[in-house]
């Protein structure tokens, strides 16, 4: 193993002496785009929506296309389309069978939704792999790292079959098709435990090996990636996690914003730890952070075709649900500082496929973008348009300020006094923490970040109410649900009948006995 790194040390280090030629993001786009439209043709999607003649016309095809594929939800995709791939029909919306079904993470209201992963998407997924291995050479890690364990906390690699299908979390569709190579000799926990379908298992098994492996790099969402080092810390009697594991450099990290655990990282380092950002979700991987200090960059040339839909109200209810007939700018059309909803057309047969991210570009020349939330998860009771990108950073402004550990939070929305009032929920441990001042210094930096909020604040928006809970609980309403480990992310936003369950979950656990709230 240690050849092998070395070997990947020396190759990063030798390409970044080269100036490779890149074409310009639209020429990239052009070409996927096209590569789509010839391989789903054929398809019951193509021919539905005449891809043949849209590639035979003498008008643009990108045009064409977008003028003829209405822009779809999941409901839309899934009641038309992939219910067929399910039931075991070819050539739905992409050539052949679908073996593999992707399970969302499920942090909206809905049960988890199914999203096809073809042979093809999980080749694009390998490609966007070693883009982001390449890309390494940008940043100072040490060449060591890439010579030990590769520790990647995700789901189970023991698929559910379902008749014609398997499903699973994506990150277990990836890990049991990474290459054997990679498998053998770098991949953490190694396949047998990896196998485990109980995430708590995983963990039980991961914590009795860790001092048997020598880990470089790991991978995961932050919230169980902490939960993981913090077991391995107290079970060896570590001071922090570089004692056990000492060649620990780099933390690539998704799913959420990392803003609100950094602080709560820092408790468990021993050494300098490059964090790198990447952007994977059910329906692909889409980019990852190739510079330091920098946005996520899209990858635009591995079978994904993006278009983006100003989150404004012209275009979106106060729901987050998408008006008729939005218009789309593409990847050169963009402008910095707006923020956009996600369209894709991909590889796995998603075509116009609205993926519910809604991001901000931070270099629209380097297609580098920050994402900024959910088309349904913001809160806009009154006109606040309070997103989670102001959430994230307000949270880890207080922590930071009040020197506390904020492992999780959530917040809804309530009527209140016949006017409205946000109701915070924060998960905390430490005893000494003043909710009023919290609550006081939460108020006053969202006011700052949000020039709406602070607005709204002094009419409509009459109140906000802060409850701080033991952390495991909200780990603890996950597991509940079933939705414990690896993927899964609480939601930042409550609404509906999410919320009433957690309120049930709160008030049923006897929790609000002996936790603040004001």
């Amino acid at each position: 193993m240690a050849i092998l790194g070395n070997l990947i040390a020396r190759s990063l280090q030798l390409r970044k002496k080269f100036n490779l030629p890149v074409a310009a993001p639209q020429t990239y786009q052009r070409h996927a785009l096209r590569q789509l439209l010839e391989r789903g043709q054929y398809t019951s999607f193509g021919k539905h929506y005449g891809f043949g003649e849209t590639l035979s016309k003498e008008i643009d095809f990108v045009t064409a296309f977008r003028e003829k594929v209405p822009v779809h939800s999941y409901t839309e995709m899934h009641s038309e389309w992939w219910h067929r791939c399910q039931e075991g029909e070819e050539n739905v919306t992409w050539p052949g069978k679908v073996k593999y079904f992707a399970l969302s993470s499920g942090t909206s209201e809905t049960a988890s939704k199914h999203i096809p992963v073809t042979q093809d998407m999980i080749k694009s997924i390998k490609k966007v792999g070693f883009k982001q291995l390449y890309s390494m050479a940008n940043f100072r890690i040490r060449p060591v790292a890439f010579e030990k364990g590769i520790l990647m906390l995700g789901g189970t690699t023991s698929l559910f079959e379902k008749g014609e299908y398997y499903e699973g979390d994506m990150s277990g569709i990836s890990a049991k098709n990474m290459p054997r190579w990679m498998s053998s000799l770098l991949y953490k926990p190694g396949q047998r435990i990896s196998k485990r379908h109980k995430w708590e298992d995983r963990i039980k098994l991961i914590v009795e090996k860790a001092n048997q492996w020598d880990v470089g790099i790991i991978c995961g969402v932050p919230a169980w990636v902490q939960i993981v080092l913090e077991r391995v810390i107290k079970h060896y009697g570590a001071k922090n996690i570089h004692e056990v594991w000492p060649n620990l450099s780099v933390y690539i990290h998704g799913g959420v914003s990392i803003e609100p655990y950094r602080e709560s990282f820092k408790k468990v380092w021993g050494k300098p730890v490059t964090f790198i950002e990447t952007y994977m979700a059910s329906e692909g991987s889409f980019g990852f952070q190739a510079r330091p200090g920098a946005g996520i960059k899209l990858v635009l040339n591995t079978g994904i075709f993006f278009e983006f839909i100003p989150f404004t109200a012209d275009n979106f209810d106060e729901e987050g649900n998408l008006k008729k007939n939005p218009k789309t700018v593409l990847v050169h059309e963009v402008q910095e500082g707006v923020e956009y909803a996600v369209i894709i057309s991909t590889c796995s047969g998603a075509w116009r496929y609205l993926i519910g991210d809604v991001l901000r570009f931070t270099n629209a020349k380097e297609h580098e973008i920050a994402i900024v939330g959910r088309t349904k998860q913001f809160l806009s009771l009154c006109g606040e348009h309070l997103s989670v990108d102001n959430m994230n950073k307000a949270i880890e402004t207080v922590s930071k300020k009040l020197n506390i550990t904020i492992c999780e939070f959530t917040v809804a929305g309530l009527k209140h006094n016949n006017l409205f009032a946000h109701q915070w929920y924060i998960g905390c441990d430490n005893t000494d923490v003043n909710p009023g001042v919290l609550k006081t210094m939460l108020d006053e930096t969202l006011c700052k970040l949000n020039d709406d909020y602070e607005v709204e604040r002094t009419s409509a928006l009459r109140e906000i109410f802060v409850e701080i809970l033991p952390a495991n609980t909200f780990i603890g309403y996950l597991r509940e649900k079933g939705k414990e480990g690896a993927m899964s992310k609480f939601p930042r936003v409550l609404k509906g009948n999410t919320l009433q369950d957690w309120e049930q979950y709160l008030n049923k656990t006897n929790v609000r006995e002996t936790v603040a709230h004001i």
